[in-house]
């Protein structure tokens, strides 16, 4: 099978393109050397390949970044799922595309509630999430045009080579900081009473390598673990790979509600046998270790 994945580079793109590779697919790899908002350049890119498959992970992910460039999201996130659907149907291979979505659509519930499921109702607050809901909409009207389009409402992952930009991957970068002494002894966070479902990268990665299967409905699935974790004993469980026990304050910067957002993969797990293999408690030591190696490297 023939793949081509935009976002190649990315946190995601990186480990799934590895992964790709060493199951046997033939994979094209883009990044930034394709801008994804030039319709006629991604056309053009998609018929020199010809893929069977398009994972389309290129986005401007960050809700942070979205709130101080709507615009500029809308464009990259929409604007780029408008040009690579466009170029499926017109490049003759007629591919399957799995367009990458967030969790963020459902927006948030209070803690206790139960799992989102792909018939929840959608209540994007971000401009992030709001350009997720609308390229979906949008993969949606190209399904009724005959293609095949696999939306995905991933929940959170993390894991090697992720952004601090993240709350997880945000505390493992300082742990590793101050184990190394190269910040003082005094760990920033937001909200510590929020709760998210957290799966590994790999898990995640497994999940779209399945949904690549023609067999398989191009429908919405959640890629999610069904449980959630409040991020204060994800800090904890940190905090006890490590030594050095920094002082918590709290970065006013960083604070939000309390909130929750975990999902129901059971449409996933039923349509794929897809199941998580990989543990939190293994995820978190997988991230401090990668974080202490980026850290040693400076």
């Amino acid at each position: 099978m023939r793949v081509f994945v935009t976002g190649a580079r990315g946190f995601v793109g990186g480990h799934l393109v590895s992964r790709l590779r060493d199951e046997g697919f033939e994979v094209t790899a883009t990044d930034r050397d394709l801008d994804v908002c030039d319709r006629a350049a991604v056309e053009e890119k998609l018929k020199q390949a010809l893929p069977n498959a398009i994972i389309h992970l290129a986005a401007q992910s960050s809700v942070a970044a979205s709130a101080v460039d709507p615009e500029q999201t809308h464009r990259v996130n929409y604007g780029g799922a408008l040009s690579v659907l466009e170029g499926a149907l017109r490049c003759g291979s007629r591919p399957r595309v799995l367009l990458i979505g967030s969790a963020d659509q459902y927006g948030r519930a209070v803690p206790g509630s139960p799992p989102f499921t792909e018939d929840s109702p959608l209540a994007p607050t971000s401009a992030y999430a709001r350009s997720k809901s609308e390229a979906e909409r949008l993969g949606t009207s190209f399904v009724d045009a005959g293609l095949e389009v696999v939306r995905i409402r991933a929940f959170s992952h993390s894991g090697p080579g992720q952004s601090d930009a993240f709350a997880l991957s945000s505390f493992a970068r300082q742990i590793a900081e101050i184990e190394a002494g190269r910040r003082k002894p005094v760990l920033l966070v937001g909200n510590l009473d929020s709760v998210r479902d957290y799966l590994d990268i790999d898990d995640v990665v497994e999940a779209y390598l399945r949904l690549l299967d023609p067999t398989v409905g191009a429908d919405i699935y959640n890629v999610a673990s069904g449980i959630g974790t409040r991020l204060g004993d994800l800090l904890d469980t940190l905090l006890d790979l490590s030594s050095p026990r920094p002082q918590i304050e709290r970065d006013s910067e960083r604070l939000r509600p309390a909130d929750c957002s975990v999902g129901d993969a059971t449409r996933l797990r039923t349509a794929t046998g897809w199941t998580p293999t990989v543990s939190i408690e293994r995820m978190l030591e997988r991230l401090l270790t990668d974080w202490r190696r980026r850290i040693n490297a400076l």
